[in-house]
């Protein structure tokens, strides 16, 4: 039998103790050196909603005191289950072999290390773990006589705090961790301590976690990269027309939006995962929208504004640029809002320069919005809009730290552990540094789409969202659509965006591709994962839909292109950046992009 490890056998009580106050005397002192750097620190701003929260969880424990069978029938079962593991513990210390009372989410990654599963300890603690976290959230989900937000409240909540106390996220509680200790003498929990206040002064006293080697991209030089021109720009966007690779182009061009909440390089990341590029090869003339990243000068900026001065001008600069009157358009989350909204503005203008959109994890119907509607309420946007009111504008930090919560596991605790406890340095990963490139939010603009979209969901009433005084009534538009969701978006939950298939007149493809809300997406035919479902009927539940549709392997992108291209007219000699009626301002990707928030 291969010798345990000190952490498999247990840690020799004095060791540690001695290790333990080694890494104290040293972190006094790393401790005393950062605080004698922060001399302007910036206060970190409130949380948001803390009374919203508080009050969730009083109508929860109300609701359980009118109901103390129900409680005490949880409890009873979750002793029960703890009798079960204490005697399968005992067995498995008696060399017998045991099957676990609970077993982890094969999705769930914590717990990989085989120490959790060949150690009889660290077995116990994560089966103990498992059935806590299991009764804390059924009670929370199970409870009746809530209404649906306080319920989402609670369960959402709950799940933060099941989630920061595993015990993968403590030193003495995580094999991995405690063997890293021991073997280095406490050097990992130092390097992680000074990782962290290197995080804090970033963050100017906020823990602002390193997600990936920042040192390792950089905008234009390794992310991108595809070559363009901008040739247009106004306070709001740098509109960036591309580099034909072909010699000939459809007559079209090709409109991309991204959303203003990220920077839009997340469509053109690398060569091997770009669409920009994707898109040029195929034959497309393409244009991007890059947004400004605003600060307090634009805090006047509505929603109207970004209509107005981002996919209406854009529009008119490329026809200047291309002499094409007519273009088709892509919509991409929060883009795609704007775009529909767009779309619907222009229909009643009698303006049919868009010939065909497509919708990437798009928005239109509020009413179930996802786990973002937890931070939807009055109490909460009433702070927020106060916070915004002092400043002009949302930080960009604060609205990534929104996102994060999302998946909490993946995007905050396993850096805590990674960087803090192993004291590693976080791998190089491209798409995880533009998720820590945020941008911020104009108050104006920001306050409006929370409250009228999110809150009031406005936008799928005829008429219920007024813009440069043109009534948008969503079902007035009858143009050709593709849209395309993902099976596990967090942001934009495919049942929802599903809504817009029951919404335009015109005709519709509508495309749920496999995982999340960036890597479904971002999803190359090289690559060839996740794979994706079509369906030609499209019946009121999307679940009717799903349970029609065929799955087919790889990436959507090509059954896209070969929409696209059908409704794309004739091809024509490509067109240069600089060669229309519009001059080259700048190389892309532009300066707007390069503009970093806190």
């Amino acid at each position: 039998m291969a010798e345990q490890s000190e952490a498999e056998r247990g840690a020799q009580p004095e060791e540690l103790v001695r290790i333990m106050s080694e890494i104290a005397a040293k972190s006094r002192t790393l401790v005393e050196e950062f605080l004698r750097r922060q001399h302007l620190v910036e206060p970190a701003a409130p949380p948001l909603g803390a009374g919203a929260i508080g009050s969730a969880f009083l109508e929860l424990l109300q609701e359980l005191m009118t109901r103390p069978a129900d409680l005490f029938r949880a409890q009873f079962e979750l002793w029960h289950d703890y009798l079960r593991l204490w005697q399968a513990t005992t067995q498995r210390m008696l060399g017998q072999d045991v099957e676990p009372v609970i077993v982890p989410e094969r999705s769930d990654r914590r717990f990989k290390d085989p120490a959790w599963s060949d150690n009889v300890i660290f077995d116990f603690i994560k089966q103990s773990y498992l059935l806590a976290a299991r009764f804390l959230l059924q009670t929370a989900s199970e409870a009746e006589g809530l209404d649906p937000k306080t319920r989402q409240k609670v369960e959402f909540y709950t799940r933060q705090f099941v989630d920061a106390l595993a015990p993968t996220n403590f030193v003495l509680t995580n094999p991995e961790v405690l063997q890293a200790t021991l073997e280095t003498r406490g050097e990992n929990l130092l390097r992680g301590l000074k990782n962290m206040l290197e995080d804090l002064e970033r963050g100017r006293g906020r823990l602002a976690i390193k997600m990936t080697d920042y040192d390792a991209f950089e905008v234009g030089r390794n992310i991108a990269t595809t070559p363009g021109k901008v040739v247009y720009q106004n306070e709001l966007v740098q509109l960036i027309q591309y580099e034909p690779v072909t010699r000939e182009v459809y007559q079209k061009p090709l409109l991309i939006v991204p959303p203003w909440i990220n920077k839009y390089y997340i469509l053109d990341l690398q060569p091997q995962n770009s669409f920009v590029k994707f898109c040029v090869d195929r034959g497309f003339t393409t244009f991007v929208v890059s947004w400004v990243n605003p600060d307090e000068r634009l805090a006047h900026k509505t929603f109207e504004d970004y209509m107005l001065e981002g996919p209406l001008a854009a529009l008119d600069a490329i026809e200047k640029a291309t002499g094409e009157k007519q273009s088709n358009a892509i919509g991409y989350c929060l883009g795609g809002t704007l775009l529909a909204t767009t779309l619907a503005w222009m229909k009643a203008k009698g303006d049919d320069r868009i010939g065909a959109a497509t919708f990437f994890t798009t928005l239109v119907d509020f009413k179930e919005p996802g786990e973002l509607g937890v931070f939807i309420d009055e109490e909460q946007l009433t702070a927020l809009e106060e916070l915004m009111a002092k400043r002009g504008y949302l930080e960009g930090s604060e609205m990534a730290t929104t996102f994060n919560l999302l998946r909490a596991n993946d995007l905050i605790w396993s850096f805590v552990v990674n960087n803090y406890l192993l004291g590693k340095d976080p791998f190089p990963f491209d798409l995880l540094y533009w998720n820590s490139d945020s941008t911020r939010m104009p108050a104006a603009m920001h306050s409006f789409y929370l409250r009228k979209f999110y809150y009031e969901n406005k936008l799928v009433e005829p008429g219920g969202i007024v813009l440069a005084g043109i009534p948008i009534d969503l079902r007035r538009i009858d143009l050709p659509v593709y849209i395309v969701s993902t099976r596990e978006d967090h942001i934009a939950p495919w049942k929802s965006t599903y809504a817009a298939t029951q919404l335009y007149r015109g005709e519709k493809r509508f495309v749920l591709a496999g995982s999340g809300h960036i890597a479904g997406i971002i999803n190359p035919p090289a690559s060839s994962k996740y794979g994706y479902w079509t369906n030609d009927e499209l019946p009121p539940d999307p679940d009717a839909w799903l349970a029609g549709a065929v799955h087919h392997k790889g990436s959507w992108w090509n059954d896209w292109a070969e929409w696209m291209a059908a409704r794309s007219g004739p091809m024509v000699p490509a067109r240069r950046p600089g060669e229309g009626g519009l001059p080259v301002l700048e190389d892309a990707p532009g300066s707007y992009v390069r503009v970093k928030a806190a």
